[in-house]
């Protein structure tokens, strides 16, 4: 603390004096005033930024051996239920998109491969999110989520949208090289859609307004990212970030799309022959008809759709994929309980009723893969809170345990989710 009586006193750095600041901090033979102390501050998380910029090791950046397609499908089906087209599409565009990084230092390229970033649409807990991290996990690139409806237009209350490639940096460890070669899935594309299929005569800021300010992301350019994320300001230091390697995918469920679908494939509906192919259509599926004209009904402005041309599409999960998800998949939700119980030292069983039971609720609820979750632990909940200090070495899951064990409040909260 400063001495105000002794006036000799002086910051071993600056050289003012104890008068001159509001505070002295005294060491055995020298002395540092506050503002010296920030300044320090400053240089040593600049010199920590530029340590993490210069590369950590942790991510690839060499795509040299990038996995096949059929590679990657195959990795994909170790966590993932059902989905092929899904899978073969993302596999392959993946796989391209990486391939073209191998090449992009070679003396003889003479065609330029543009990258493809993908749109994947399908109703809730489809998977959607899920297959983007299990290949940002194989590929070994840093990888982040980002919520489509908390951007607005700079100047606006929200967040810019310079913030998804300061998330990026983050994951990658503020590694620029890294996170200039990762993947970005941007979620709830279509809560961003327009209103209508017309251009707004009013500024429509959190909607149409982000979808413009996505373009120079999507396609790449050179984008100024505040380090720290937050709104820019002219004095701050920022991370110039190139995007053109980036690989986006965007996904959302966009509610409501299939009757834009409904009534294009109806459209032109003349003669006997039209008439047999309209019923060929899965009506129970329409999604696995949808095209780019569909996505720009719905909302989307052509400027995105061009940006975004692999278009790829989500089955809705039936009982048989739901059972499945259940228990093949290397994380999923009945292991992840067993191993969470095995932690304590008891080993679950389940029959094969009390799985049917939990399929028949998700079913009921429809939604989808993210309700089994929700069923699960709700049914589950008592014996969790019990088991670790009830010294058991054994529980078994049965259908009877599970009609009576799943909470009344859990099944009118779902009810009114559905």
């Amino acid at each position: 603390m400063p001495n105000k009586s002794n006036d000799k006193q002086r910051c071993s750095f600056c050289g003012r004096n104890v008068s001159e600041v509001k505070m002295l901090i005294s060491g055995l033979n020298s002395c540092i005033c506050d503002d010296c102390v920030r300044s320090a501050m400053e240089v040593i998380e600049a010199e920590s930024l530029s340590r993490h910029i210069k590369g950590s090791g942790r991510f690839n950046t060499d795509f040299k051996n990038v996995p096949k397609p059929k590679e990657i499908k195959a990795f994909l089906d170790e966590y993932v239920i059902g989905q092929d087209d899904a899978k073969k599409t993302l596999a392959v565009a993946v796989y391209n998109h990486y391939k073209r990084l191998s090449q992009k230092d070679s003396a003889d390229v003479d065609v330029e491969i543009e990258k493809s970033n993908i749109i994947m649409v399908g109703s809730t807990g489809t998977g959607k999110t899920l297959l983007a991290r299990t290949i940002s996990r194989l590929i070994k690139v840093p990888f982040t989520i980002v919520d489509a409806t908390v951007f607005t237009e700079a100047g606006y209350v929200g967040e810019d949208i310079e913030s998804i490639l300061t998330r990026l940096l983050q994951a990658a460890d503020y590694d620029q090289k890294a996170a200039e070669c990762g993947i970005v899935f941007i979620d709830e594309i279509d809560k961003i859609a327009r209103k209508g299929d017309n251009p707004s005569i009013t500024r429509d800021v959190s909607g149409e307004g982000v979808q413009q300010g996505l373009l120079k992301l999507l396609e790449g350019s050179v984008v100024n990212v505040p380090p720290k994320g937050g709104r820019k300001h002219p004095d701050q230091d920022y991370i110039h970030l190139d995007t053109k390697n980036i690989l986006f995918i965007c996904g959302g469920a966009f509610d409501g799309i299939e009757r834009k679908i409904a009534q294009r494939l109806n459209t032109h509906v003349v003669g006997y022959n039209s008439v047999q192919n309209t019923m060929k259509i899965d009506k129970d599926n329409l999604m696995r008809y949808i095209l780019p004209q569909d996505l720009k009904s719905f909302g989307l402005i052509p400027e995105i759709i061009g940006r975004l041309p692999i278009l790829t599409y989500l089955n809705p999960l039936d009982r048989e994929a739901l059972r499945r998800i259940l228990t093949e998949p290397k994380n999923s939700i009945i292991r992840q309980y067993q191993k969470m119980m095995d932690m304590d030292g008891v080993k679950m069983d389940i029959d094969a009723e009390a799985l049917e039971y939990i399929v028949d609720k998700a079913m009921e609820y429809k939604l989808g893969a993210r309700g089994l979750r929700s069923i699960v632990e709700g049914i589950l909940r008592d014996v969790l809170y019990e088991i670790p200090s009830s010294g058991k070495q054994h529980f078994r899951l049965t259908a009877k345990y599970a009609r009576e064990h799943f909470d009344i409040n859990l099944s009118l909260q779902m009810t009114g989710a559905a």
